[in-house]
Protein backbone atom coordinates (compact mmCIF):
# COMPACT_ATOMS: atom_id res chain seq x y z
CA UNK A 1 0.00 0.00 0.00
CA UNK A 2 2.71 2.51 0.98
CA UNK A 3 4.76 1.96 -2.19
CA UNK A 4 1.65 2.18 -4.38
CA UNK A 5 0.72 5.48 -2.72
CA UNK A 6 4.23 6.91 -3.20
CA UNK A 7 4.58 5.83 -6.84
CA UNK A 8 1.10 6.90 -7.96
CA UNK A 9 1.31 10.18 -6.07
CA UNK A 10 4.68 11.13 -7.62
CA UNK A 11 3.40 10.26 -11.10
CA UNK A 12 0.24 12.24 -10.51
CA UNK A 13 2.36 15.13 -9.24
CA UNK A 14 4.33 15.18 -12.50
CA UNK A 15 1.23 15.17 -14.68
CA UNK A 16 -0.57 17.80 -12.60
CA UNK A 17 2.52 19.99 -12.35
CA UNK A 18 2.76 20.37 -16.10
CA UNK A 19 -0.78 21.69 -16.30
CA UNK A 20 0.23 24.91 -14.53
CA UNK A 21 4.04 25.04 -14.51
CA UNK A 22 4.01 27.00 -17.78
CA UNK A 23 1.68 29.77 -16.58
CA UNK A 24 4.23 31.98 -14.81
CA UNK A 25 6.73 31.36 -17.62
CA UNK A 26 4.39 32.68 -20.34
CA UNK A 27 5.83 36.22 -20.48
CA UNK A 28 9.37 34.79 -20.77
CA UNK A 29 8.27 32.30 -23.44
CA UNK A 30 6.67 35.13 -25.36
CA UNK A 31 9.88 37.15 -25.13
CA UNK A 32 12.30 34.33 -26.05
CA UNK A 33 10.29 32.36 -28.61
CA UNK A 34 7.87 34.98 -29.89
CA UNK A 35 4.22 34.36 -30.59
CA UNK A 36 0.86 36.01 -30.01
CA UNK A 37 -1.83 35.30 -27.41
CA UNK A 38 -3.07 32.24 -29.32
CA UNK A 39 0.46 30.77 -29.37
CA UNK A 40 0.67 31.17 -25.59
CA UNK A 41 -2.72 29.49 -25.29
CA UNK A 42 -1.44 26.52 -27.28
CA UNK A 43 1.58 26.02 -25.00
CA UNK A 44 -1.01 25.28 -22.30
CA UNK A 45 -3.81 23.81 -24.43
CA UNK A 46 -1.61 21.46 -26.50
CA UNK A 47 -0.89 19.57 -23.26
CA UNK A 48 -4.38 19.69 -21.78
CA UNK A 49 -6.05 18.81 -25.08
CA UNK A 50 -4.05 15.68 -25.90
CA UNK A 51 -4.22 14.77 -22.21
CA UNK A 52 -8.01 15.08 -22.32
CA UNK A 53 -8.81 13.32 -25.56
CA UNK A 54 -6.55 10.31 -24.92
CA UNK A 55 -7.28 9.75 -21.21
CA UNK A 56 -10.12 7.28 -21.69
CA UNK A 57 -8.17 5.51 -24.42
CA UNK A 58 -5.18 5.29 -22.06
CA UNK A 59 -7.37 3.79 -19.34
CA UNK A 60 -8.75 1.27 -21.84
CA UNK A 61 -5.22 0.33 -22.94
CA UNK A 62 -4.30 -0.33 -19.32
CA UNK A 63 -7.40 -2.45 -18.73
CA UNK A 64 -6.65 -4.58 -21.78
CA UNK A 65 -2.85 -4.92 -21.79
CA UNK A 66 -2.01 -4.47 -18.12
CA UNK A 67 -2.28 -1.38 -15.95
CA UNK A 68 1.26 -1.47 -14.60
CA UNK A 69 2.72 -2.08 -18.06
CA UNK A 70 0.86 0.81 -19.67
CA UNK A 71 1.55 3.04 -16.67
CA UNK A 72 5.26 2.55 -17.35
CA UNK A 73 4.79 3.19 -21.08
CA UNK A 74 2.98 6.46 -20.38
CA UNK A 75 5.64 7.49 -17.88
CA UNK A 76 8.39 6.81 -20.44
CA UNK A 77 6.66 8.87 -23.15
CA UNK A 78 5.99 11.72 -20.71
CA UNK A 79 9.61 11.81 -19.53
CA UNK A 80 11.02 11.76 -23.06
CA UNK A 81 8.64 14.50 -24.24
CA UNK A 82 9.62 16.63 -21.25
CA UNK A 83 13.25 16.48 -22.42
CA UNK A 84 12.15 17.42 -25.94
CA UNK A 85 10.19 20.41 -24.61
CA UNK A 86 13.26 21.55 -22.66
CA UNK A 87 15.33 21.54 -25.85
CA UNK A 88 12.67 23.15 -28.08
CA UNK A 89 14.26 25.80 -30.34
CA UNK A 90 10.99 27.56 -31.20
CA UNK A 91 7.37 28.00 -30.20
CA UNK A 92 6.07 25.44 -32.73
CA UNK A 93 8.41 22.69 -31.57
CA UNK A 94 7.55 23.49 -27.95
CA UNK A 95 3.83 23.15 -28.70
CA UNK A 96 4.50 19.81 -30.44
CA UNK A 97 6.50 18.49 -27.48
CA UNK A 98 3.77 19.62 -25.10
CA UNK A 99 1.23 17.64 -27.15
CA UNK A 100 3.34 14.47 -26.83
CA UNK A 101 3.74 15.15 -23.12
CA UNK A 102 -0.03 15.22 -22.83
CA UNK A 103 -0.32 11.90 -24.64
CA UNK A 104 2.07 10.26 -22.20
CA UNK A 105 0.25 11.76 -19.23
CA UNK A 106 -3.06 10.53 -20.66
CA UNK A 107 -1.87 6.93 -20.42
CA UNK A 108 -0.17 7.38 -17.06
CA UNK A 109 -2.59 9.53 -15.07
CA UNK A 110 -5.85 7.52 -15.00
CA UNK A 111 -3.92 4.38 -14.11
CA UNK A 112 -2.49 6.05 -10.98
CA UNK A 113 -5.93 6.11 -9.39
CA UNK A 114 -6.82 2.61 -10.60
CA UNK A 115 -3.55 1.11 -9.31
CA UNK A 116 -3.95 2.94 -6.00
CA UNK A 117 -7.55 1.76 -5.59
CA UNK A 118 -6.49 -1.85 -6.17
CA UNK A 119 -3.70 -1.60 -3.58
CA UNK A 120 -5.66 0.07 -0.74
CA UNK A 121 -8.36 -1.59 1.40
CA UNK A 122 -11.82 0.01 0.96
CA UNK A 123 -11.91 1.34 4.53
CA UNK A 124 -8.71 3.34 3.98
CA UNK A 125 -9.39 4.67 0.49
CA UNK A 126 -10.72 8.03 1.64
CA UNK A 127 -7.48 8.70 3.49
CA UNK A 128 -5.38 7.40 0.57
CA UNK A 129 -7.29 9.58 -1.89
CA UNK A 130 -6.76 12.49 0.49
CA UNK A 131 -2.98 12.00 0.42
CA UNK A 132 -3.06 11.49 -3.36
CA UNK A 133 -5.14 14.66 -3.66
CA UNK A 134 -2.76 16.56 -1.41
CA UNK A 135 0.21 15.62 -3.58
CA UNK A 136 -1.73 16.68 -6.69
CA UNK A 137 -2.56 19.85 -4.80
CA UNK A 138 1.14 20.32 -4.15
CA UNK A 139 1.67 20.16 -7.90
CA UNK A 140 -1.03 22.77 -8.45
CA UNK A 141 0.48 24.92 -5.70
CA UNK A 142 4.08 24.60 -6.79
CA UNK A 143 3.41 24.78 -10.53
CA UNK A 144 3.31 28.59 -10.78
CA UNK A 145 6.02 28.95 -8.11
CA UNK A 146 8.40 26.37 -9.60
CA UNK A 147 7.79 27.71 -13.09
CA UNK A 148 8.39 31.28 -11.95
CA UNK A 149 11.48 30.51 -9.88
CA UNK A 150 13.19 28.41 -12.53
CA UNK A 151 12.32 30.90 -15.26
CA UNK A 152 13.66 33.85 -13.28
CA UNK A 153 16.80 32.31 -11.74
CA UNK A 154 17.81 29.66 -14.31
CA UNK A 155 15.78 29.53 -17.53
CA UNK A 156 12.33 28.42 -18.66
CA UNK A 157 13.89 25.23 -20.13
CA UNK A 158 14.29 23.82 -16.61
CA UNK A 159 10.56 23.73 -15.95
CA UNK A 160 10.62 20.73 -18.31
CA UNK A 161 14.00 19.24 -17.37
CA UNK A 162 12.62 18.84 -13.84
CA UNK A 163 10.44 15.91 -14.95
CA UNK A 164 13.34 13.85 -16.30
CA UNK A 165 15.02 12.75 -13.02
CA UNK A 166 11.62 12.18 -11.40
CA UNK A 167 10.52 9.96 -14.27
CA UNK A 168 13.77 8.01 -14.29
CA UNK A 169 13.45 7.39 -10.54
CA UNK A 170 9.82 6.21 -10.66
CA UNK A 171 10.21 3.77 -13.59
CA UNK A 172 12.16 1.01 -11.77
CA UNK A 173 10.06 1.45 -8.62
CA UNK A 174 6.87 0.91 -10.61
CA UNK A 175 8.29 -2.28 -12.14
CA UNK A 176 9.34 -3.71 -8.77
CA UNK A 177 6.67 -2.47 -6.38
CA UNK A 178 3.36 -2.37 -8.27
CA UNK A 179 1.23 -5.43 -8.92
CA UNK A 180 -0.04 -6.04 -12.43
CA UNK A 181 -3.81 -5.97 -12.95
CA UNK A 182 -6.25 -6.00 -15.85
CA UNK A 183 -9.79 -4.82 -16.52
CA UNK A 184 -12.47 -6.46 -18.59
CA UNK A 185 -10.21 -7.04 -21.59
CA UNK A 186 -12.71 -5.52 -23.99
CA UNK A 187 -11.65 -4.48 -27.48
CA UNK A 188 -10.13 -1.03 -27.92
CA UNK A 189 -12.61 1.53 -29.19
CA UNK A 190 -10.76 3.12 -32.11
CA UNK A 191 -13.85 4.82 -33.65
CA UNK A 192 -14.78 6.34 -30.28
CA UNK A 193 -11.24 7.63 -29.78
CA UNK A 194 -11.20 9.26 -33.22
CA UNK A 195 -14.62 10.86 -32.72
CA UNK A 196 -13.72 12.27 -29.28
CA UNK A 197 -10.27 13.44 -30.34
CA UNK A 198 -11.47 15.12 -33.53
CA UNK A 199 -14.46 16.72 -31.83
CA UNK A 200 -12.53 18.21 -28.95
CA UNK A 201 -9.72 19.41 -31.18
CA UNK A 202 -12.19 21.15 -33.50
CA UNK A 203 -13.94 23.00 -30.69
CA UNK A 204 -10.77 24.07 -28.87
CA UNK A 205 -9.14 25.10 -32.16
CA UNK A 206 -12.13 27.28 -32.99
CA UNK A 207 -12.16 28.90 -29.54
CA UNK A 208 -8.42 29.59 -29.58
CA UNK A 209 -8.34 31.02 -33.12
CA UNK A 210 -11.63 32.92 -32.90
CA UNK A 211 -10.33 36.16 -31.32
CA UNK A 212 -7.43 36.51 -33.80
CA UNK A 213 -9.02 35.14 -37.00
CA UNK A 214 -12.56 36.39 -36.39
CA UNK A 215 -15.53 34.33 -35.27
CA UNK A 216 -16.99 34.26 -38.78
CA UNK A 217 -13.82 33.01 -40.49
CA UNK A 218 -14.19 29.75 -42.38
CA UNK A 219 -11.58 27.85 -40.34
CA UNK A 220 -13.07 28.90 -37.00
CA UNK A 221 -16.63 28.04 -38.03
CA UNK A 222 -15.48 24.75 -39.55
CA UNK A 223 -13.67 23.80 -36.35
CA UNK A 224 -16.63 24.65 -34.11
CA UNK A 225 -19.34 22.98 -36.20
CA UNK A 226 -17.26 19.95 -37.16
CA UNK A 227 -16.19 19.52 -33.54
CA UNK A 228 -19.79 19.67 -32.33
CA UNK A 229 -20.86 17.14 -34.98
CA UNK A 230 -18.07 14.72 -34.09
CA UNK A 231 -18.85 14.95 -30.36
CA UNK A 232 -22.51 14.27 -31.12
CA UNK A 233 -21.35 11.21 -33.04
CA UNK A 234 -19.25 10.19 -30.04
CA UNK A 235 -22.29 10.33 -27.75
CA UNK A 236 -24.38 8.27 -30.19
CA UNK A 237 -21.52 5.80 -30.54
CA UNK A 238 -21.36 5.49 -26.74
CA UNK A 239 -25.06 4.63 -26.69
CA UNK A 240 -25.12 2.12 -29.54
CA UNK A 241 -21.70 0.42 -29.61
CA UNK A 242 -21.19 -2.88 -27.83
CA UNK A 243 -17.95 -1.91 -26.06
CA UNK A 244 -17.58 1.87 -26.36
CA UNK A 245 -14.69 3.81 -24.86
CA UNK A 246 -17.17 5.71 -22.67
CA UNK A 247 -20.42 3.79 -22.12
CA UNK A 248 -23.15 6.41 -21.94
CA UNK A 249 -25.11 4.16 -19.59
CA UNK A 250 -22.71 5.25 -16.83
CA UNK A 251 -24.37 8.66 -16.93
CA UNK A 252 -27.65 7.12 -15.78
CA UNK A 253 -26.05 7.29 -12.35
CA UNK A 254 -26.79 10.67 -10.78
CA UNK A 255 -23.53 10.46 -8.84
CA UNK A 256 -21.41 9.78 -11.93
CA UNK A 257 -23.17 12.48 -13.97
CA UNK A 258 -23.09 15.02 -11.15
CA UNK A 259 -19.44 14.69 -10.20
CA UNK A 260 -18.29 14.71 -13.82
CA UNK A 261 -20.33 17.81 -14.67
CA UNK A 262 -18.96 19.50 -11.55
CA UNK A 263 -15.38 18.52 -12.46
CA UNK A 264 -15.61 19.85 -16.02
CA UNK A 265 -17.10 23.18 -14.92
CA UNK A 266 -14.71 23.61 -11.99
CA UNK A 267 -11.62 23.15 -14.14
CA UNK A 268 -13.06 25.41 -16.84
CA UNK A 269 -13.40 28.29 -14.38
CA UNK A 270 -10.19 27.62 -12.44
CA UNK A 271 -7.72 27.04 -15.30
CA UNK A 272 -8.89 30.00 -17.33
CA UNK A 273 -8.56 32.24 -14.26
CA UNK A 274 -5.03 31.09 -13.36
CA UNK A 275 -3.93 31.48 -17.00
CA UNK A 276 -4.91 35.15 -16.96
CA UNK A 277 -4.09 36.02 -13.33
CA UNK A 278 -0.49 34.81 -13.61
CA UNK A 279 0.01 37.21 -16.52
CA UNK A 280 -1.82 40.00 -14.66
CA UNK A 281 0.51 39.74 -11.69
CA UNK A 282 3.58 40.05 -13.89
CA UNK A 283 2.46 42.23 -16.77
CA UNK A 284 0.24 44.67 -14.86
CA UNK A 285 1.40 44.63 -11.22
CA UNK A 286 5.08 44.23 -12.12
CA UNK A 287 5.93 41.15 -10.05
CA UNK A 288 8.77 38.89 -11.12
CA UNK A 289 7.91 35.27 -12.07
CA UNK A 290 8.99 34.06 -8.61
CA UNK A 291 7.05 36.80 -6.84
CA UNK A 292 3.95 36.00 -8.87
CA UNK A 293 4.21 32.31 -8.01
CA UNK A 294 4.63 33.06 -4.30
CA UNK A 295 1.68 35.43 -4.26
CA UNK A 296 -0.58 32.79 -5.78
CA UNK A 297 0.27 30.26 -3.04
CA UNK A 298 -2.68 31.18 -0.77
CA UNK A 299 -4.89 29.96 -3.62
CA UNK A 300 -2.90 27.14 -5.17
CA UNK A 301 -1.22 25.98 -1.96
CA UNK A 302 -4.31 25.26 0.14
CA UNK A 303 -4.79 21.70 -1.21
CA UNK A 304 -1.50 20.71 0.48
CA UNK A 305 -2.97 21.57 3.87
CA UNK A 306 -6.66 20.80 3.55
CA UNK A 307 -7.02 17.96 0.99
CA UNK A 308 -6.09 15.17 3.48
CA UNK A 309 -8.61 16.53 5.97
CA UNK A 310 -11.22 16.77 3.21
CA UNK A 311 -10.61 13.11 2.33
CA UNK A 312 -11.19 11.97 5.92
CA UNK A 313 -14.21 14.26 6.21
CA UNK A 314 -15.75 12.73 3.08
CA UNK A 315 -15.39 9.28 4.66
CA UNK A 316 -17.41 10.47 7.65
CA UNK A 317 -20.17 12.65 6.18
CA UNK A 318 -20.06 11.82 2.47
CA UNK A 319 -18.42 13.57 -0.45
CA UNK A 320 -21.35 15.62 -1.75
CA UNK A 321 -21.49 18.34 0.95
CA UNK A 322 -17.69 18.72 1.01
CA UNK A 323 -17.39 19.07 -2.77
CA UNK A 324 -20.37 21.43 -3.05
CA UNK A 325 -19.07 23.67 -0.24
CA UNK A 326 -15.64 23.78 -1.87
CA UNK A 327 -17.03 24.78 -5.24
CA UNK A 328 -19.20 27.52 -3.77
CA UNK A 329 -16.15 28.94 -1.97
CA UNK A 330 -14.12 28.80 -5.20
CA UNK A 331 -16.87 30.73 -6.99
CA UNK A 332 -17.01 33.36 -4.21
CA UNK A 333 -13.24 33.80 -4.39
CA UNK A 334 -13.24 34.36 -8.17
CA UNK A 335 -16.16 36.77 -7.93
CA UNK A 336 -14.38 38.70 -5.17
CA UNK A 337 -11.25 38.94 -7.32
CA UNK A 338 -13.27 40.19 -10.30
CA UNK A 339 -14.67 43.00 -8.14
CA UNK A 340 -11.38 44.20 -6.60
CA UNK A 341 -8.97 43.81 -9.53
CA UNK A 342 -7.61 47.12 -10.90
CA UNK A 343 -4.46 48.30 -12.63
CA UNK A 344 -2.82 48.95 -9.22
CA UNK A 345 -4.60 46.63 -6.76
CA UNK A 346 -2.52 45.94 -3.65
CA UNK A 347 -1.73 42.36 -2.70
CA UNK A 348 -3.51 42.71 0.64
CA UNK A 349 -6.70 43.55 -1.27
CA UNK A 350 -6.35 40.40 -3.38
CA UNK A 351 -5.41 38.12 -0.46
CA UNK A 352 -8.94 37.31 0.84
CA UNK A 353 -10.01 36.22 -2.65
CA UNK A 354 -6.95 33.99 -3.02
CA UNK A 355 -7.49 32.35 0.38
CA UNK A 356 -11.21 31.72 -0.19
CA UNK A 357 -10.49 30.22 -3.63
CA UNK A 358 -7.71 28.08 -2.19
CA UNK A 359 -9.86 26.60 0.56
CA UNK A 360 -12.59 25.88 -1.99
CA UNK A 361 -10.22 24.12 -4.37
CA UNK A 362 -8.76 22.05 -1.51
CA UNK A 363 -12.19 20.85 -0.40
CA UNK A 364 -12.94 19.68 -3.95
CA UNK A 365 -9.99 17.45 -4.83
CA UNK A 366 -9.98 14.36 -2.56
CA UNK A 367 -13.77 13.97 -2.08
CA UNK A 368 -14.25 14.26 -5.84
CA UNK A 369 -11.90 11.31 -6.42
CA UNK A 370 -13.79 9.28 -3.82
CA UNK A 371 -17.14 10.10 -5.41
CA UNK A 372 -15.92 9.08 -8.86
CA UNK A 373 -14.48 5.74 -7.80
CA UNK A 374 -17.47 4.81 -5.63
CA UNK A 375 -20.04 5.68 -8.31
CA UNK A 376 -19.27 2.59 -10.43
CA UNK A 377 -18.54 -1.10 -10.01
CA UNK A 378 -14.90 -2.13 -9.41
CA UNK A 379 -14.42 -3.41 -12.97
CA UNK A 380 -15.56 0.00 -14.29
CA UNK A 381 -13.20 2.07 -12.15
CA UNK A 382 -10.50 2.31 -14.81
CA UNK A 383 -12.81 3.86 -17.40
CA UNK A 384 -14.51 5.98 -14.72
CA UNK A 385 -11.15 7.42 -13.65
CA UNK A 386 -10.21 8.04 -17.27
CA UNK A 387 -13.55 9.71 -18.04
CA UNK A 388 -13.36 12.02 -15.02
CA UNK A 389 -9.76 13.03 -15.71
CA UNK A 390 -10.64 13.56 -19.38
CA UNK A 391 -13.55 15.85 -18.56
CA UNK A 392 -11.40 17.82 -16.10
CA UNK A 393 -8.74 18.34 -18.77
CA UNK A 394 -11.39 19.23 -21.34
CA UNK A 395 -12.61 21.80 -18.85
CA UNK A 396 -9.08 23.15 -18.47
CA UNK A 397 -8.53 23.44 -22.22
CA UNK A 398 -11.94 25.05 -22.74
CA UNK A 399 -11.36 27.36 -19.78
CA UNK A 400 -8.16 28.77 -21.26
CA UNK A 401 -9.81 29.13 -24.67
CA UNK A 402 -13.13 30.59 -23.51
CA UNK A 403 -11.76 33.02 -20.95
CA UNK A 404 -8.97 34.15 -23.29
CA UNK A 405 -11.65 34.85 -25.89
CA UNK A 406 -13.60 36.95 -23.38
CA UNK A 407 -10.38 38.72 -22.40
CA UNK A 408 -9.47 39.46 -26.02
CA UNK A 409 -12.97 40.74 -26.82
CA UNK A 410 -13.01 43.20 -23.89
CA UNK A 411 -9.34 44.12 -23.47
CA UNK A 412 -5.79 43.22 -24.45
CA UNK A 413 -2.08 43.72 -23.80
CA UNK A 414 -1.95 47.35 -24.96
CA UNK A 415 -1.92 48.85 -21.45
CA UNK A 416 -2.48 47.92 -17.82
CA UNK A 417 -6.03 49.27 -17.92
CA UNK A 418 -6.75 47.39 -21.15
CA UNK A 419 -5.60 44.16 -19.52
CA UNK A 420 -7.84 44.76 -16.50
CA UNK A 421 -10.78 45.59 -18.78
CA UNK A 422 -10.45 42.12 -20.30
CA UNK A 423 -9.60 40.32 -17.07
CA UNK A 424 -12.56 41.49 -15.01
CA UNK A 425 -15.38 40.02 -17.17
CA UNK A 426 -13.36 36.83 -17.72
CA UNK A 427 -13.05 36.29 -13.96
CA UNK A 428 -16.74 36.97 -13.47
CA UNK A 429 -17.59 34.33 -16.06
CA UNK A 430 -15.23 31.95 -14.26
CA UNK A 431 -17.07 32.59 -10.99
CA UNK A 432 -20.45 31.85 -12.59
CA UNK A 433 -19.15 28.65 -14.18
CA UNK A 434 -17.76 27.35 -10.86
CA UNK A 435 -21.04 28.23 -9.12
CA UNK A 436 -22.80 26.06 -11.71
CA UNK A 437 -20.32 23.30 -10.81
CA UNK A 438 -21.48 23.57 -7.19
CA UNK A 439 -25.11 23.21 -8.31
CA UNK A 440 -24.14 20.08 -10.28
CA UNK A 441 -22.48 18.65 -7.15
CA UNK A 442 -25.70 19.12 -5.20
CA UNK A 443 -27.47 16.82 -7.68
CA UNK A 444 -25.34 13.90 -6.45
CA UNK A 445 -27.42 11.57 -4.21
CA UNK A 446 -26.82 11.93 -0.49
CA UNK A 447 -24.87 9.42 1.55
CA UNK A 448 -26.61 6.09 2.13
CA UNK A 449 -26.28 4.15 5.36
CA UNK A 450 -27.42 0.77 6.50
CA UNK A 451 -30.63 0.74 8.56
CA UNK A 452 -30.19 -0.63 12.13
CA UNK A 453 -32.26 -3.73 11.47
CA UNK A 454 -30.57 -4.63 8.22
CA UNK A 455 -27.76 -7.05 7.66
CA UNK A 456 -24.72 -5.60 5.92
CA UNK A 457 -23.94 -7.60 2.82
CA UNK A 458 -21.68 -7.35 -0.16
CA UNK A 459 -23.38 -7.09 -3.53
CA UNK A 460 -22.79 -5.50 -6.95
CA UNK A 461 -24.05 -1.99 -7.55
CA UNK A 462 -25.99 -1.25 -10.71
CA UNK A 463 -24.75 1.52 -12.94
CA UNK A 464 -27.81 3.61 -12.08
CA UNK A 465 -27.38 3.19 -8.30
CA UNK A 466 -24.72 5.12 -6.46
CA UNK A 467 -23.40 5.03 -2.93
CA UNK A 468 -20.40 6.61 -1.27
CA UNK A 469 -19.36 3.17 0.00
CA UNK A 470 -20.72 0.31 -2.06
CA UNK A 471 -20.55 -2.42 0.59
CA UNK A 472 -23.86 -1.81 2.39
CA UNK A 473 -27.52 -2.36 1.69
CA UNK A 474 -28.66 1.23 1.27
CA UNK A 475 -31.39 3.08 3.06
CA UNK A 476 -31.57 6.85 2.45
CA UNK A 477 -30.91 8.65 5.72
Amino acid sequence: MAWALVITSVAGFMAALDNLVVTTALPSLRKDLGGALDDLEWTVSAYTLTFAVLLMFGAALGDRFGRRRLFMVGLTVFTGASAAAAMAPGIDSLIAARAVQGAGAAVMMPLTLTLLTAAVPPAKRGTAYGIWGAVNGLAVASGPLIGGSLTEHVSWHWIFWLNVPLGLAVMPLARLRLDESHGTGARLDIPGTLLASGGLFGIVYGLVRGPSDGWTSSLVLTGLFAGAALLTGFVLHGIRAQNPMLPMRLFRSRAFSGINAASLLMFLGMFGSIFLLSQYMQGVLGYSPTQAGLRMLPWTGMPMLIAPVAGVLSDRIGGRPVVAAGLFLQAVGLGYMAVVVTADTSYTTQLPALIISGVGMALYFAPAANLVMSSVRPEQQGIASGANNALREVGGALGVAVMSSIFAAQGGYESAQSFVDGLRPALMVGAVVVALAAVAALLIPGRRRAAPAQVVTERPVASSETVDHVSVEPTMS
